[in-house]
């Protein structure tokens, strides 16, 4: 029975459409699904903060028993990427969810909020002792962890926190993540008529591309990797451009190394740029900053104990990837990201299955109930 309402509670989350800046109707739904559960329910204004139609969703739940132990935040974000629209899920014979295969399937992350909602549901119908628990439910992560960033933290109690917003199997669990970095370079050359006079122009996107041949991009070094995602300038065939721009990220498990090979892609667009007499405007912006939770640290010896007792294989690494956690460090939070059973995300391939599903549940239920 009680896997049976996870799977419904995870079907109605995805039924919603809640696109980044749009989720309105997912915060209103779980409203309700946490009002019943009577937990009190506070909606920040991070979406007038970030252009949104609606707020980060904060609840909290009294320790049981245990009142006096520290509270503990769990985590899960409501907005997903798209093609969403119209999304629906599909569960087969072997527990595997997927779409109908034309939209994602929002397991990202419905996945992380339906495993919540689940083991406290559980907790309060077994009148089960647990600690105090907070809970965060964010929008706009995937836009540069918009919604955790505009967070209010004095509310927050919590320094240890749990996000579950990791792919791969139960046990899975991320302590690091990188410095993510945007940055922007515009060369500007001469434009001239390329049949006529094309010595008398300087010619943008050769200075770019020159530069970019120079760059080792994908992954640089262990830990660091680089990327140009996009590239446009020029017009006319028959005009030398006189613009190029380019755009990309910077990702480095160590944040001074990704601000230092931003400095060396720029030096060597200045320097191929220069030797044509061309110039460069250079810009950036830092969108997540890199963070570690040592692994003798409480919240994750407490994961490492609450897999051991539901028979799973902890694997704690770093992860090249963002999440809210990446700011709850910023505020002095020691948190783990961690599976809840996602996988191929952002992609109309996305699946997810019941029954790790329901394993983590447990899983959450026992670190909630850990009082040490």
């Amino acid at each position: 029975m009680s896997k049976n309402r996870l799977w419904k509670t995870f079907s109605a989350l995805t039924d919603i459409y809640s696109p980044s800046f749009g989720e309105r109707q997912l915060c209103e739904h779980l409203k309700v699904k946490l009002t019943e559960l009577d937990i009190s329910v506070y909606e920040d204004d991070a979406g007038e903060k970030i252009g949104g139609n609606c707020g980060n969703i904060y609840g909290f739940l009294p320790g049981v028993n245990c009142e006096n132990t520290e509270p503990i935040l769990f985590s899960s974000h409501m907005d997903t990427v798209e093609p969403a629209k119209g999304k629906k899920a599909v569960l087969k014979e072997d527990g595997t969810i997927t779409s109908d295969g034309t939209t994602i399937l929002g397991a990202d992350d419905a996945a992380g909020i339906s495993v919540i909602i689940e083991a406290i549901t559980r907790l309060k119908e077994e009148s089960t002792p647990h600690r105090p628990v907070e809970l965060l439910f964010t929008v706009a992560e995937e836009r540069a962890v918009s919604g955790a960033t505009a967070t209010e933290y004095s509310r927050i109690r919590s320094k240890e926190a749990y996000v579950l917003d990791l792919g791969g199997p139960i046990g899975a669990a991320a302590n690091a993540a990188p410095t993510i970095l945007h940055f922007s370079i515009i060369v500007h050359g001469k434009a001239a008529h390329a049949g006529v006079d094309p010595k008398s122009g300087i010619h943008a996107i050769s200075a770019a591309a020159k530069a970019i041949a120079r760059i080792t991009l994908g992954e640089p070094e262990p830990g660091l990797t680089c990327n140009i995602g996009t590239i446009k300038g020029g017009g006319l065939t028959n005009v030398i451009p006189d613009r190029c721009e380019l755009v990309g990220e910077i990702r480095s498990l160590t944040h001074e190394r990704a601000l230092a090979h931003l400095d060396e892609v720029n030096s060597i667009f200045k320097e191929e740029a220069e030797k044509m007499g061309a110039t460069i405007t250079a810009e950036s912006s830092i969108n997540i900053t890199a963070y570690e939770t040592p692994m003798d640290a409480p919240v994750t010896k407490r994961f490492q104990k609450s897999c051991e007792a539901v028979g799973v294989k902890s694997s704690i690494n770093p992860t090249q990837g963002g999440s809210d956690n990446s700011v709850f460090a910023l505020h002095g939070i020691s948190g783990l990201v961690i599976s809840c059973s996602m996988y191929d995300v952002h992609s109309t391939s996305e699946w997810c299955n019941l029954d790790e599903m329901e394993l983590c549940v447990q899983l959450v239920m026992n670190l909630i109930t850990q009082t040490d």
